[in-house]
């Protein structure tokens, strides 16, 4: 009888955990039948999943592994998130117009708000309170506020995504954000969830890698990453994930997404470098599952396998999804740009960065 019990109380929670996967919206949508059809053609989707040309190790692979990830996750870190709120800098909403230069605004994690040409783009605009579900239960954002709110932005020509995972798609961010943007390119699949959050159709386009799309006078390339992707337990890689190249009438800027080193950076260096700015991951890492995060190091010469100039070290000071020090990543990123002379700009959250500027913010504020 107990065993019976437990049989069905097992399959009880399997039929919950499906029902809530399926039904609550945070979770996104699978693709149809048709769009699995399209999908299908890409030369980077094998057997049902999407792959990255080299073998990539993730965290949950070997058992030993998991273990000791899970026993670190739950000792936790005292170091891992600052000790008071950060406060960010104040945006100034089209203020850009006004000199018609090229400006990085990060967010926060991997949130770039890029204005360039004329054109405002939102990289990966993460703005909600936790990556989270369920963002009642999640890690909080460390800082309460942010440069500015989602009622304070002006229009925004295009979102561009680099994958479906929460700490890059949110749910209640695309909501409130949707009908202020013009178009929505993302990566393969990724439209699915978009759509069923209330985005039509006719405003996404979704990219393979090396596919190029001209937009507003802009040239943006979807390009290879080593990563992954997948909303719930039942979606793992089912969607593309990217990196992205941006190319202006005279300012070329790339954004890594969330990679892995491999060989993919020195081939898009190739292909379409110099790069005026780079905005590099660099955060959220550990060397039990680096294939999938960039070490500090790893980081810093990603950006000279790319041949960029100006570096933005991006993952890092909004969340913590990871075991190390929250100030680790910058640190070592620091030290690892002096030591391969690479030039490094390290903003407060809100404070405007100006490609091709003379001057660049440097000074260690998270200190």
């Amino acid at each position: 009888m107990t065993l019976i019990i437990i049989a069905v109380f097992l399959v009880a929670l399997a039929v919950l955990a499906y029902v809530v996967m399926t039904f609550y919206p945070s979770f996104g949508r699978r693709a149809s039948k048709e769009e699995k059809r399209m999908i299908s053609r890409s030369l980077n989707y094998k057997n049902g999943k999407f792959v990255y040309p080299t073998a990539t190790v993730m965290m949950e692979n070997s058992a030993g592994s998991g273990f000791s990830i899970l026993k670190d996750f739950i000792k936790g870190n005292p170091r891992s998130r600052p000790q008071q709120p950060l406060i960010p800098v104040k945006l100034r909403p089209g203020s850009i117009q006004e000199t018609g230069d090229t400006r990085v605004t990060w967010f926060g994690h991997s949130a770039v708000l890029l204005e360039i040409d004329g054109v405002t783009l939102f990289l990966d605009p993460m703005l909600g309170r936790s990556p989270s579900p369920f963002p009642f239960v999640g890690g909080r954002r460390y800082s309460k506020q942010l440069p500015a709110q989602i009622s304070e932005l002006p229009h925004i020509d295009a979102v561009l995504l680099s994958h479906d995972h929460y700490d890059h798609l949110d749910y209640g961010s695309i909501k409130q954000l949707k009908d202020k943007v013009g178009m929505f390119i993302v990566p393969l699949g990724v439209g699915a969830h978009l759509q069923r959050w209330g985005v039509s159709r006719e405003n996404i386009r979704e990219q393979d890698w090396w596919d190029e799309i001209r937009y507003a006078g802009l040239t943006l390339t979807s390009a290879p990453a080593r990563h992954f992707s997948g909303r719930s337990l039942l979606d793992r890689n089912t969607t593309l994930w990217c990196s992205w190249i941006i190319q202006g009438s005279e300012t070329k800027i790339f954004f890594s997404g969330d990679s892995g080193y491999g060989p993919h950076f020195a081939e898009i260096g190739e292909k379409y470098g110099p790069f005026d700015l780079t905005l590099m991951e660099c955060g959220q890492y550990d060397p039990r599952w680096a294939d999938i995060h960039m070490l500090p190091e790893q980081t810093v010469q990603a950006h000279l396998d790319v041949r960029g100039a100006l570096m933005i070290p991006i993952h890092w000071a909004a969340f913590t999804l990871s075991m190390h020090d929250w100030t680790d990543p910058v640190e070592r990123v620091f030290a690892a740009a002096k030591a391969q002379n690479v030039r490094l700009a390290t903003p407060r959250i809100g404070e405007p960065v100006y490609a091709g500027s003379a001057e660049v913010p440097s000074l260690a504020w998270w200190k």
